[in-house]
């Protein structure tokens, strides 16, 4: 559910998301659809070999806007808090 990214600390870009899973500090990933697969499909990698959940989303504007900024956003996660 998307509406979890508004009440939980997150992280929001591909960068600040793979540091964020490399420390262990992620619970779930969100990754948007129409993303350039260049930037994704190593998160999703990370996420299989690490056990976190990922969900997909729609459109880089939808994540984007779930994540309460004005510009699309590829990758997403919830840390632990």
């Amino acid at each position: 559910m998307l509406c979890e990214l508004k009440n939980t600390p997150r992280v929001v870009g591909v960068k600040q998301l793979r540091k964020a899973l490399a420390e262990g500090r992620v619970t779930k990933v969100f990754l948007a659809e129409d993303a350039d697969p260049a930037l994704t499909e190593s998160i999703a990698q990370q996420c299989a070999q690490s056990g976190v959940a990922l969900e997909t989303v729609p459109t880089m504007a939808e994540l984007g806007a779930a994540c309460s900024i004005a510009v699309g956003a590829a990758a997403a996660g919830l840390l632990r808090e």
